[in-house]
This record gives structure tokens, sequence and C-alpha cells, in this order.
């Protein structure tokens, strides 16, 4: 019987980890009834747990799910055993809330953390059998029961092989994605608008222009200088002159 019982469990978690990306260490989500369950029928969890799973796993609960166990003297011993888990965070810190309410919204309506909920609470079982890809444990006749996938993750893995529906670890790639590109729900691409700056005006565009008349009359003067040459003098005696007879006085 113990035999036969693994094997279908095996198969289940097998059945979580390729449709659901559940992956070791496994986190149980673990609440008060649990505990008092295990308390009643000598089941250490700490060790039986990773046995009947076959892998590592991580016990945690919630602050709600302590805070009720504190107002309830009658389950004071269920306390110090859930006192030992992992504490996770919740919405409600501040205002606690029961359990079983606490517990549903831990599952933010795709259990992205992929918890496995060990509970004896039949309204939150009923609540989580509505959620795809939640894995359910409890205790039955003093032994560890992981349940069988709910008809609600069946029909989730189905309709996801058809092509109607995608996983949440795709859904979440995809959201990622969008992000990334800057696309919104709505398909539109929402960049950054850039601001335009005020830039001062260019310095050399402020200078006046120079008129073409001005430019053109250097250029001109400048060109008449270098063509213009220097005469050359007569040097006083050298040159021909006309010839003068002397006089003769009478």
């Amino acid at each position: 019987m113990k035999i036969r019982r693994q094997k279908q469990a095996k198969k289940t978690i097998n059945f979580y980890k390729h449709n659901f990306s559940f992956r070791e260490p496994f986190q149980i989500l673990i609440d008060g009834t649990f505990c008092q369950a295990a308390l009643k029928n000598k089941i250490q969890i700490k060790e039986q747990m990773p046995k009947y799973l076959m892998g590592e796993v991580q016990l945690c609960t919630t602050n709600c799910a302590l805070k009720e166990l504190e107002s309830l003297k009658d389950l004071y011993g269920a306390k110090l055993i859930l006192q030992r888990y992992q504490v996770r965070n919740c919405k409600h810190f501040k205002n606690p809330v029961s359990a079983s309410e606490c517990l549903l919204s831990m599952m933010e309506g795709t259990n992205p953390h992929h918890y496995i909920v060990a509970t004896q609470d039949q309204e939150v079982t009923s609540g989580l059998k509505k959620i795809p890809g939640v894995p359910l444990l409890y205790i039955i006749l003093n032994t560890i029961v992981l349940d069988k996938p709910s008809p609600c993750s069946v029909n989730h893995v189905q309709a996801v092989a058809l092509g109607e529906m995608v996983t949440p670890a795709q859904q979440q790639s995809i959201n990622s994605l969008k992000e990334v590109q800057g696309i919104g729900q709505d398909g539109e691409r929402r960049g950054k608008k850039r601001k335009m700056k005020i830039s001062n005006p260019n310095p050399l565009s402020c200078l006046k222009k120079k008129k073409k008349k001005q430019t053109q009359l250097l250029k001109t003067e400048g060109e008449k200088k270098k063509r213009s040459r220097r005469r050359k003098r007569s040097k006083p005696g050298g040159g021909e002159g006309p010839s003068l007879k002397p006089t003769l006085n009478p």
C-alpha cells in the first residue's frame, strides 16, 4: 500500500513539474489545521514530507496562520509546530485575516510561487481546486496524501496543449518581454516622450553678414597692388641729353 501511494505521488508531482514548472525544493505552505492533524496522528512533518515527495522541501507558513493559532488556546501544540517553519510575507501584515482567506490570497490567481498547500480545511481545499496548478496535501488514516490534480488543472493543461491558453510561466515571460519592449496591455507601444531642450542660438549665426561689394573691392585692390611694378629712375649724368655748344665772346 505504501509503494502504491508513493507511485501515485510521483505521478502527480511529475504532472505539476512538466505542466506548471514546479522544481525542488518544493515549497509547502502549511496552516494550523494540518499541524493539529499531524500532532494527533503522531506524524513528523519535517522527516516524513521529503520522503513522501521524494525531494527537498521548504516548510513555510504565513503570519495570519500564526495569529489565528495564538487566539486559540486549545491548539497550543499546533502553534509550537508551526512556529518552527519559515514565515512568508502576505498582504495582511497590519490587519491579519483568517488563515483560510490568507492562503487563498497567497495563490494570486495562478500560484506564481509554486506553493504546495497542506491543509485540512475543506473551505480552503474547495477554493484552491478552482485555481489551476495548486497541489494539495492532507492527512488521512495516519498518512500524508497528495491529492490528484483537480479538474481545473487538467482542463487548463488540455487547453494549453490545444493552443487555446498559455501556461502561467509563459504568461510571465510574455509580460516581461512586453515591459522590455515598452508595450502595454492594449498592444500599443509606450515610449518615453523626449522633452525638447531649449538651447542657446549658435553664436556664428548671430554675426552680421558682410556685404559682397566691400569684399569684392578689397579683392580688386589687393590684386592691383600685386600687379603694379615699380618704375626705374634715370641716374644723373648717365643719360643722353641735348648737346650744348660753347658760346664765344666777340
